[in-house]
């Protein structure tokens, strides 16, 4: 496979090990980056907003994991010798979709600072709610927006398994879709618990 090629032939210019700027590859790792980023705020967020066991060490497993895949996507730029923004190009327009591609309520996605539009992000104004709820309500609606996160990264990352090349990235966005699937799962489980349901 050309993304797994040795690329110390001496021909950097055309060594096909490197991805591409506006790849697949390169895409998924800026886009994916941003949306983690949001998760951990929210995770560190409710943290400080129950007392509930089962959501701060959920809110914990989440701001970890994500935190610690975002680095990896910062590095995998890094050794590319990629740029970590692209300004002139649209959010998910890797997977041929510049108008945040999700379906459903996840696909709605949320305008960041830079313009951003991603698959299931929180809006600033439901980050501000969540700042400001306590207990179950916060463990809810935390709940709530960590869901249709995760259904928009799982949206996301199966893109990424199809179209990316590089193989390292392509298992990383698989264990991405196979988590976050089963943290979907539990969350429902969660909110039922507390006489809720996902939204949508």
């Amino acid at each position: 496979m050309a993304a797994a090629a040795n690329g110390d032939d001496g021909d950097r210019a055309g060594a096909p090990a490197v991805p591409g700027p506006r790849s697949a590859d390169a895409g998924f790792a800026r886009d994916m980056a941003v949306h983690h980023q949001q998760a951990v705020e929210m995770s560190f967020i409710v943290r400080d907003r129950t007392q509930d066991e089962a959501v701060r060490s959920l809110a914990y497993d989440i701001a970890n994991t994500q935190a610690n895949q975002r680095g990896m996507l910062h590095g995998w730029l890094d050794l590319w010798g990629l740029p970590k923004v692209m300004a002139d190009e649209p959010p998910m327009a890797w997977m041929g979709h510049g108008d945040g591609h999700g379906g459903g309520h996840a696909g709605h996605g949320a305008a960041q600072p830079g313009g951003a539009l991603m698959p299931g992000m929180a809006t600033k104004e439901e980050v501000l709610r969540l700042g400001a709820a306590e207990g179950r309500d916060a463990e809810v609606l935390y709940l709530q927006l960590m869901t249709d996160h995760h259904k928009g990264g799982v949206a996301m990352a199966e893109g990424c398994a199809k179209l990316c090349t590089t193989p390292v990235e392509r298992a990383l966005a698989q264990g991405m879709v196979d988590a976050q699937q089963s943290e979907i799962t539990l969350m429902a489980d969660m909110l039922a618990k507390r006489g809720a349901a996902p939204r949508g």
